[in-house]
């Protein structure tokens, strides 16, 4: 009979905390009398990684992440549109363009991009700003080695005479 009562009361304990169960946000917008409201406007991919979940990363934000290491994120392959998981990691890549913060410069950046794709369509393209310029760099090598092979290639081309190898954070497939 004792053990029929804790049973129970175990059950009842456990119903009700699971039912009590909320999310961050959910908890935060809960109207409570005397007291002010919370609206929250924002994007699904923030509400998930908030109240726990996984979010996908648009490649050109996971390309230059500001803590470089082994952190795991789902990111879109811009040649195929398919999207796969891939490991950021400290290695190279080349840079085919810098110019400076105006709109000329980033659309000259975005040509310049598309010139490499064109010649070379295994490469990935990232253009983005970094302050106070636009820049456009080209792969993503494990090594200064791998790097230097398709640098020389291009130099070949001779269409990116400031062509660089630069260190970087970059996207490798797993």
């Amino acid at each position: 009979m004792k053990c029929d009562f804790f049973v129970c009361l175990l059950a009842l304990c456990l119903c009700g905390r699971l039912s009590a169960q909320q999310t961050f946000t959910s908890h935060l917008q809960k109207a409570q009398a005397g007291k002010g409201t919370v609206v929250l406007h924002q994007d699904a991919t923030i509400d998930r990684l908030v109240n726990g979940g996984t979010a996908t990363v648009p490649a050109s934000d996971a390309s230059e992440a500001q803590q470089p290491g082994n952190s795991v994120t789902d990111v879109s392959d811009q040649s195929s549109g398919s999207s796969r998981a891939r490991m950021k990691a400290n290695g190279y890549r080349i840079q085919v363009y810098s110019g400076g913060n105006s709109r000329m410069a980033r659309q000259e950046a975005t040509k310049v991009g598309g010139q490499v794709k064109a010649l070379f369509p295994e490469l990935q393209v990232y253009t983005h700003f970094k302050s106070p310029r636009w820049i456009c760099r080209v792969g993503d090598f494990k090594t200064y080695e791998e790097a230097n092979e398709v640098f020389r290639a291009l130099r070949e081309t001779q269409k990116f005479g400031e062509a660089i190898i630069v260190k970087s954070v970059i996207l490798i497939p797993y």
